[in-house]
């Protein structure tokens, strides 16, 4: 039988300590969740690699969907600087993983899925790890969470080409956005780890790491054709 205790401290020790992640809350939290209950059953083995972990095939014209790896979204969550009072909107929180990650450091979260099966997973989970500041919404991820919102902080669970302004605006004054940005070929592997910050009406980023990680659906820049 897999020992997932020793795999969880071994990925704290192994990957995010050894990579900049420094935040004890992260570190602590992520030790403590069970990752492999987020995976089928079939990918539990690999629940803890540094690599996105498939939990949605491709079906039905649908994407295939997949957590994102533990040091891209440890990162993330570190980059965003959740405080405990904070509102957090978790776009593409699939199986809701990153939903519970979060849940530990915010005051409320939404986890935004627009599969009802990842999403019926998100709520049954969070509901066993008694994340009762957690709320899973049913939606189109580029929509956002309008209703639910204005957001301290938005987190995006796998790269995309471009951030639209819907979700721009659903950040308060003050609030946080962090995404993987990728383009053209390249997004589905590395890509920059950005910022953005909403000040005085105004919101803006900066990329602070490279990071990895699969396209979300909906996110892709518009195409032009030249004749």
């Amino acid at each position: 039988m897999a020992d997932f205790a020793r795999q969880r401290q071994s990925m704290v020790d192994s990957q995010l300590k050894t990579n900049e992640v420094t935040d004890r809350r992260i570190l602590s939290a992520m030790a403590e969740l069970p990752r492999e209950r987020f995976v089928p059953q079939r990918m539990s083995l690999l629940a803890y690699i540094d690599e996105s972990v498939e939990v949605f095939p491709a079906r039905d014209g649908a994407p295939a969907r997949y957590l994102l790896p533990p040091l891209a979204l440890a990162r993330l969550v570190q980059l965003a600087s959740i405080e405990p009072h904070d509102k957090v909107l978790d776009v593409g929180c699939a199986t809701g993983y990153s939903t519970a990650l979060l849940a530990r450091l915010a005051g409320s979260v939404i986890g935004l899925e627009p599969e009802p099966e990842l999403a019926s997973a998100a709520r049954r989970l969070l509901g066993e790890l008694s994340a009762a500041n957690a709320t899973i919404v049913e939606g189109a991820l580029a929509e956002g969470a309008a209703r639910e919102g204005p957001f301290d902080v938005i987190l995006f669970n796998g790269s995309l080409e471009v951030v639209p302004d819907t979700l721009l605006s659903q950040l308060r004054e003050g609030g946080r956005l962090v995404a993987i940005v990728a383009s053209g070929a390249n997004k589905a592997s590395l890509g920059r780890a950005y910022l953005f910050v909403k000040a005085a009406g105004e919101t803006s980023g900066l990329p602070h790491f490279d990071a990895g990680a699969k396209p979300l659906p909906g996110f892709s820049r518009a195409r032009t054709f030249a004749f």
